[in-house]
C-alpha cells in the first residue's frame, strides 16, 4: 500500500506547519500505498468522479466483480474529506459492507478497511470488532489494512490485540503494527516499541523510533540519528526515485527522522539537524531541517 500509511498510504497531517512536526508519521509500509495506487490506475475510468459515498457503497454491495473494488477504492479516497466523514450514517454502512465482503475480492475489504480507518475516532465498537476479526484473514494485504485502521481507531484497548503481532515473521505486518501502536494513545505499548528498535528490518526500527518520539521517549535517539544520515539511509533504501514522480523515498526517511528529532527536542540531535539544514542536497530535507530547528529552539 502507499506508505496509507502511506505513505498512509498514512495523510491527515500537513507537513508545512512547524507545530505539526510532532505528529507526523510517514513511514507507513509500502503495502498500504500499493493497494491504493498501483493496480487501480487502469480501472479508475470505470467510475465517475462526482458520485456520492452512498452511491459507491451501493456499487460495492451490488456492482459487478470488476466494479466493486474500484468503488471501494473511491469510497476510501472520499473518506479523506472531513465533510464526508461528518456524515455519521456512513460508519454503520461501512461496517456492514465490510462484514458482507468477507468472501469477496480481497481488494474490496482492503479498501473498505482504509475507509473505516479514516472515520473520525473513536470508531464504533462494531467497527473495531470487525477489523479485529479481519486480522485472521488469509490475505496479507487485508490484514495490513485492518491493522492500519485499528491504529487509526483511537481505542487504547486495541493495543493488547496488536502487540502480539509485533513478533510476526512477516516484516510488512511488523512494520504496520509498529506504526499502529505509535498512533494509538497510552503507554502500554512502550516496551514493544523499544523492542522493535532492535528489529532486523530498517523500516520497523525507524517506525519504532518515530513512534517513541511521539510519546516523548528518547530510547530511539540513536535510530533517529541514523535516519538523518543520508549515506546510511541510501544503503538501506533500495527504491529508485522515479523521474516522473515528485517523490524521494530517501528524503522521506530523513524528513521523518527530522520530525522525530523536533518532537523530542533532544540536544544531542541538533548538530545533525543543523548540518542537514545547510548542506543536504535535497531542498525538501533542508526545509524540513530548518523547520525542525525552529521547534528545537
Amino acid at each position: 500500500m502507499d506508505k496509507l500509511v502511506e505513505r498512509e498510504i498514512a495523510t491527515r497531517n500537513p507537513i508545512s506547519a512547524a507545530p505539526a512536526l510532532a505528529v507526523q508519521f510517514f513511514l507507513i509500509p509500502l503495502a498500504v500505498v500499493g493497494i491504493t495506487v498501483t493496480v487501480y490506475v487502469g480501472f479508475r475510468s470505470l467510475l465517475a468522479n462526482d458520485r456520492t459515498p452512498q452511491e459507491y457503497l451501493s456499487e460495492v454491495r451490488n456492482g459487478g466483480s470488476d466494479r466493486r473494488w474500484p468503488a471501494a477504492y473511491e469510497l476510501s479516497r472520499l473518506m479523506g474529506d472531513p465533510k464526508v466523514r461528518a456524515d455519521r450514517t456512513l460508519a454503520p454502512a461501512l461496517v456492514t459492507a465490510f462484514e458482507a465482503a468477507k468472501d469477496d475480492d480481497p481488494r474490496v475489504r482492503q479498501y473498505l478497511a482504509l475507509a473505516i480507518g479514516r472515520l473520525d475516532p473513536p470508531l464504533p465498537p462494531d467497527a473495531v470488532a470487525g477489523l479485529t476479526k479481519a486480522l485472521d484473514s488469509a490475505d496479507g494485504e487485508s490484514r495490513v489494512s485492518a491493522i492500519w485502521a485499528l491504529g487509526s481507531s483511537g481505542d487504547p484497548s486495541v493495543v493488547a490485540t496488536l502487540v502480539p503481532l509485533a513478533a510476526s515473521p512477516d516484516k510488512g505486518i511488523r512494520k504496520m503494527v509498529v506504526y499502529a501502536l505509535g498512533a494509538l494513545p497510552g503507554d502500554a505499548q512502550i516496551a514493544t516499541l523499544r523492542s522493535a528498535l532492535q528489529d532486523a528490518e530498517p523500516d520497523v526500527r525507524w517506525n519504532a523510533a518515530v513512534a517513541l518520539s511521539r510519546k516523548g521517549d528518547h530510547e530511539g535517539v540513536s535510530v533517529i540519528r541514523q535516519m538523518m544520515d543520508r549515506q546510511y539511509v541510501e544503503r538501506q533504501v533500495k527504491r529508485d526515485v522515479q523521474q516522473n514522480e515528485d517523490r524521494d523515498p530517501i528524503a522521506d526517511v530523513m524528513i521523518s527522522g527530522l520530525r522525530a528529532a523536533a518532537t523530542l527536542k533532544d540536544a544531542s540531535l541538533k548538530p545533525s539537524v543543523t548540518t542537514l539544514s545547510q548542506q543536504d542536497r535535497s531542498m525538501k530535507v533542508r526545509q524540513a531541517a530548518l523547520e525542525a530547528l525552529k521547534v528545537m529552539g
